[in-house]
């Protein structure tokens, strides 16, 4: 049996010769799979599913907002009108007596085509066409996701019209609070998520200063895999850490907070050094989503007196470190181990370094060091941010002026936002004055 041609014309005011002579007017033939229909911006087309046996239309003369003629296009069952859906279509008039696709059984129920409708077109606006007098099928359809439903013996052109109008408008508002809604609970989730990456340090009873800043990279709103954190232990000493999980999104800032998580938890448990990387390495293999996710991290250990400190690194940039009447330089990272998550039974050894009696120290990842400087694309490097930082100190900057002046400096040196998170944290220590 030959499959049935699918009819599309331009409704009677241009048949009539109502509307502009052009590319709209006369016989459009129908769109073949390697083919589409293309129309102007704001011309609304109306897909009508129905079948008559007639082939009479059952659409009358229809004109937009604008004294425009509404393109139509008729399918006579769901199979010619998914041929017929593409892109330019803004509503569909839908003929609730259609048998739905494997739905012959189910005779109970009704709106089996509208639901089957709504999955195939979930952007498009629908109109449901009813027996007259089924209002109460019709306001079911709605209920079920038609914008609007309509009587078959009381279609009016204007009325169709103002029902096709109202129905885009609506689906567009529907489609506009939804997205809001959903940016909101991103907005929401990511909130929650953002307090697990940057949390309220805790040193109540500790003499050291606290800053932070955290910058997310340009492809990112909110979060990347950056995490700190900063405590201190029942016997005096500040504990503080920062670490970057590779890659960028949801994921890796969901499995940063894991670690950090873990890390306070590991931290106030009393472990510190070898054995707390040894155990976060083990919590990032179960949590990864494959081998190939590894974590870089730099814990420091301050004592009690504020004078020495036990620093491990994990495949992490050293430290910068602060003193007065000494130019600003990094702490000795001669004895870097290896990113979690690289190497099975890795050893992290804990170097023991003097601060001195008054001081600043920088902890930071290497989004802070990897932004380009100049026209020849070079990265700014260690050396440079050092340079940078001695600047910002010669000016007097300390605390939180100094990070945000040091990460404005390296994204203008950038040229613009940097491609990767950066997270900077800073302890000071100012020794109080003899008696």
């Amino acid at each position: 049996m030959p499959v049935p041609v699918p009819r599309q014309r331009m409704i009677p005011a241009v048949e009539s010769g109502q509307a502009q002579a052009g590319p709209l007017s006369g016989i459009q033939a129908a769109p073949g799979p390697a083919s589409r229909i293309k129309t102007p911006a704001d011309t609304l087309t109306l897909l009508v599913i129905e079948d008559d046996p007639t082939g009479a239309p059952i659409v009358p003369e229809m004109l937009d907002a604008a004294g425009r003629p509404i393109r139509l296009r008729t399918a006579r069952n769901l199979t010619e009108a998914e041929r017929l859906l593409t892109d330019d279509v803004h509503c569909i008039l839908l003929d609730l007596a259609l048998p739905a696709p494997g739905r012959a059984a189910e005779e109970d129920d009704e709106l089996a085509v509208l639901r089957h409708v709504l999955r195939l077109a979930p952007r498009h606006a629908v109109l449901a066409l009813t027996a007259s007098g089924d209002a109460e099928r019709g306001a079911e359809a709605v209920r079920v996701g038609a914008q609007d439903y309509l009587f078959r013996d009381e279609l009016d052109g204007r009325l169709l019209s103002r029902a096709i109008r109202y129905a885009v408008e609506r689906k567009r508002s529907d489609t506009a609070e939804r997205r809001l809604t959903e940016s909101r609970l991103r907005a929401q989730e990511n909130a929650r998520l953002e307090r697990g990456l940057l949390p309220t340090p805790l040193l109540d009873g500790s003499s050291l200063r606290f800053a932070a800043r955290y910058r997310p990279g340009r492809s990112r709103a909110l979060l990347g895999g950056d995490f700190y954190d900063t405590v201190r232990t029942p016997d005096g000493t500040v504990h503080a850490m920062i670490g970057d999980v590779c890659g960028h999104g949801p994921d890796e800032a969901a499995l940063g907070v894991e670690l950090r998580i873990a890390w306070r938890a590991l931290t106030l448990a009393g472990l510190c050094g070898d054995e707390l990387l040894s155990t976060l390495q083990q919590v990032l293999e179960h949590e990864r989503d494959n081998d190939e996710i590894f974590a870089t991290l730099c814990t420091v250990d301050i004592a009690p007196d504020g004078r020495r400190a036990g620093l491990c690194l994990a495949g992490h940039p050293s430290p910068l470190i602060a003193r007065p009447n000494r130019p600003a330089e990094l702490l000795p990272y001669d004895n870097n181990g290896p990113a979690l998550g690289l190497l099975p039974h890795a050893r992290w050894p804990r170097m023991q370094v003097e601060l001195g009696p008054a001081w600043s120290l920088m902890l930071y990842t290497d989004g802070l060091i990897e932004g380009r400087i100049g026209e020849d694309g070079e990265r700014l490097g260690q050396d440079g941010m050092v340079e940078l930082v001695r600047r910002r100190l010669a000016e007097g900057l300390t605390g939180e002026a100094l990070l945000r002046a040091t990460v404005s400096e390296v994204r203008d040196l950038n040229g613009g936002e940097l491609t990767d998170d950066v997270a900077v944290v800073l302890l000071d220590r100012t020794p109080l004055p003899l008696p």
